[in-house]
């Protein structure tokens, strides 16, 4: 399983930055280890306003309240004797 690096809104504004300054996605993908499509998609995200710290927020709260709803459709299993609560 490929495990996915989260970067922060700082890091993605500053590449975003380097990246409108005039360097090419090439040069920036090589110097922070990371794709030229992420800093396209960085990049995209800044001129829509998703980079910045309310809506990088919001994400966050999205993506919590998600998982919430998955996990609230399983039932809860009791561990020493494994009976499902009703």
């Amino acid at each position: 399983m490929v495990k996915h690096r989260t970067h922060s809104i700082e890091f993605k504004r500053q590449v975003v930055q380097e990246f409108l300054g005039g360097e090419s996605p090439h040069a920036l993908a090589k110097r922070h280890g990371i794709s030229r499509n992420l800093i396209k998609i960085w990049v995209a995200k800044y001129d829509a306003g998703g980079l910045d710290s309310d809506a990088a927020a919001a994400d966050v709260l999205a993506d919590y309240e998600a998982r919430i709803a998955v996990a609230g459709q399983f039932e809860m299993w009791d561990l020493p004797g494994g009976n499902v609560h009703q």
